[in-house]
């Protein structure tokens, strides 16, 4: 399996938005976030740009739902997304009915699993209950915090302890994504601070392209797993 690259939008214009998605895609990126600066900037209305201006990449509408996660869904899949996201602190209902408008409109579930405090057992109680991702994420305000958090603290527990795919998330230079990957992680989100500032929800780079194409390239050739098999 090759790695998969997705793209944190965490942005608030339309335009940034469709400006950094493009750039993103010409860098072969494989999916596209609409992140949760984004839903509430443009909410439906983003979706539906990004879907008409992408018609074949897979859109994840960056939710972290806590409550009312199916009807959320329902929204996001009507406007064009093709995975939700839905938080591991979330009540079993919360996940339970995502996950059952996610079969209604062929799309998919992720669980993020941000600050539980268990992650691996609530990524296993989260699979079980039949999601199709489990996100490891260390989020924006807690690494600000706290300087030196990463995923990578939390995600070899939570791989050993399911066997649907993992996405590592927040963050993520590319050597820490490459690490990622080559303990098992199927893709990693790339957003602050590479595509976005680590300030605002602005664009980091103009020559933002460059900086993709180049990640890209380095993901791409990274083996899943390579350091757990040795």
């Amino acid at each position: 399996m090759e790695p998969l690259v997705q793209i944190s939008l965490d942005l608030t214009t339309m335009d940034d938005a469709l400006s950094v998605a493009g750039a993103a895609v010409r860098a072969g990126a494989d999916w596209l976030e609409a992140g949760t600066p984004f839903i509430l900037a443009e909410g439906m209305r983003g979706i539906r740009a990004l879907r008409n201006e992408f018609p074949d990449t897979p859109i994840v509408a960056d939710l972290k739902a806590m409550d009312g996660a199916g009807l959320k869904a329902e929204m996001m899949f009507q406007a064009g997304a093709n995975l939700v996201v839905v938080m591991g602190q979330a009540h079993d209902a919360s996940i339970i009915e995502q996950v059952k408008m996610a079969k209604r409109f062929k799309g998919k579930v992720m669980c993020d699993v941000m600050l539980c405090p268990d992650k691996p057992a609530r990524a296993r109680q989260a699979e079980e209950m039949g999601v199709d991702y489990v996100v490891v994420h260390t989020g924006f305000d807690e690494r600000n915090m706290i300087k030196g958090l990463s995923p990578l603290d939390d995600l070899v527990p939570v791989l050993n302890a399911v066997t649907i795919p993992v996405q590592a998330v927040g963050g993520l230079g590319v050597d820490q994504a490459i690490q990622a990957l080559e303990l098992g992680a199927q893709s990693v989100v790339f957003g602050a601070p590479l595509v976005i500032s680590d300030t605002a929800f602005k664009p980091a780079d103009p020559n933002l392209e460059g900086v993709l194409r180049d990640l890209v390239w380095r993901v791409k050739n990274t083996t899943i797993g390579a350091k757990r098999a040795q």
